[in-house]
């Protein structure tokens, strides 16, 4: 487990990110959400990080509210991304420490998490199943001397 503590983002992350713009309707971002299995898709303006949409936040323009009238599917698969998208969203750079990572992950029920660099470009994400893959990684040794 002690190996575990000095583990670093940018040994587990995934560099290769998909992303997608703020004018994806709901109706892509579903397609995409089912044929990628992702849980969260950076947003992103002109290389730039603007927000982060997840299966939740797709998931919240369909729940209904008392104040609310019933929209036709339809209307709803025709908004846009930048209509459900999280703005203001948790990141971590690649010298983070994963144990961090998933002290973030926990405290904030957070699948996933965008990695940035001092610049606040997008150079990977951390997954849940990456950190359980470090958390393997790291503990193989301690589970045979058990």
């Amino acid at each position: 487990m002690y190996q575990f503590l000095e583990q670093t983002v940018d040994r587990y992350m995934t560099r290769k990110v998909k992303t997608v713009s703020r004018e994806v309707t709901m109706d892509e971002l579903n397609g995409l959400f089912a044929s990628d299995d992702f849980n969260a898709y950076p947003v992103v303006d002109q290389s730039e990080v603007v927000g982060l949409v997840t299966k939740f936040d797709f998931l919240k323009c369909f729940a209904l509210t008392v104040s609310s009238m019933v929209p036709r599917y339809d209307e709803l698969m025709k908004r846009t991304v930048s209509d459900v998208m999280i703005h203001d969203f948790i990141y971590v750079n690649a010298t983070t420490k994963l144990v961090r990572v998933l002290q973030l992950m926990v405290e904030h029920r957070l699948r996933s998490i965008p990695v940035m660099d001092t610049g606040q470009h997008l150079v990977g994400i951390i997954a849940r199943e990456d950190v359980m893959r470090a958390l393997r990684d790291c503990t193989r040794g301690e589970q045979r001397a058990v």
